[in-house]
């Protein structure tokens, strides 16, 4: 609230509402901070991109987990090479939870583990594959397994499940010179880093001189300091707001998530078929305001 006046929510609602509800927010001028999915599908996000941008609002997206002080340690380390070269990310997200009707599992817990991985590697996928099946309820998957294939040959997998008997939140980063496993649900020591490799001898004149060598080094946790992810994401939300300042997660953010879980669905239908994503995405960034309004530009990435 500002002199009496509101001007920003928060929508927390069933993914088929969100594009109805952001709309309107917008419409009527207030920053929006929608929870995830941003919406059902990546015309519907467009759609409020474009209306964001017109009217100089913030429209922010709540992937939760790129606010945890453990995923950006988890950058940090990435961005720093500390690890090498990304090879392949495998995450499962498991547990016997309520079952959704008008999504299936991929919509409700893979925007987590695509989140996470979109923000390290820094890139949408080239393709993305996908299979599952529908054991509880008709015609809504509640097992999915997906495939994701990006530039320089790396993959990542997103394992998700309502039929599990263990809680599983963990994600497996291997790199050419180190690996991480990030366990969410351990009490302590989320992060765990392994000094283990194989390598490929360079030069090699017959397969008696082939040799891959296997390196087992030590394991560390390195110290994160403790913070509410939640708590961390609304006063990023607030500070957007006062200072003009992009959010980390904002709407292109959302639709180019959104673009990937559309893909899923499709190859879902095909049978797990690779649908591909176009490279080039051109799209609106608002970094900054002028004179209380958002500046808008185009970037080709």
């Amino acid at each position: 609230m500002e002199g009496g006046r509101l001007n920003a929510v928060i929508i927390s609602t069933g993914v088929k509402s969100h594009f109805t509800l952001t709309q309107k927010s917008l419409l009527a001028g207030l920053h929006t901070l929608v929870e995830k999915p941003m919406a059902a599908s990546s015309a519907e996000c467009e759609q409020l991109v474009d209306l964001a941008a017109a009217r100089g609002l913030v429209l922010m997206v709540g992937h939760t987990f790129l606010y945890s002080p453990h995923v950006r340690k988890i950058k940090e380390i990435v961005d720093a090479g500390d690890i090498g070269e990304i090879q392949y990310i495998s995450s499962r997200r498991l547990n016997l939870v309520l079952f959704q009707k008008d999504i299936n599992v991929a919509w409700d817990l893979a925007p987590h583990d695509l989140s996470i991985i979109l923000y390290v590697i820094g890139e949408s996928p080239l393709t993305v594959n996908c299979c599952g099946k529908a054991h509880v309820s008709r015609g809504v998957e509640d097992v999915t397994n997906m495939s994701l294939v990006f530039r320089r040959n790396r993959l990542a997998t997103v394992h998700n499940s309502w039929l599990d008997p263990r809680k599983v939140r963990e994600m497996t980063i291997v790199g050419t010179r180190r690996m991480i496993v990030y366990d969410d649900v351990a009490p302590l020591e989320k992060i765990k880093i392994y000094d283990s490799r194989v390598e490929v001898p360079p030069h090699y004149d017959s397969f008696a001189e082939f040799h891959y060598a296997y390196h087992y080094g030590d394991m560390y946790a390195p110290y994160v300091r403790q913070e509410e992810p939640l708590k961390v994401e609304c006063q990023h939300f607030l500070d957007c707001i006062r200072t003009g300042a992009r959010p980390l997660t904002d709407g292109v953010q959302g639709l180019e998530l959104v673009k990937v879980l559309e893909a899923a669905s499709t190859s879902l239908r095909l049978g797990g078929a690779a649908v591909s994503l176009a490279e080039q995405v051109e799209r609106y960034v608002p970094p900054a305001r002028s004179n209380g309004v958002l500046q808008q530009e185009v970037l080709v990435k």
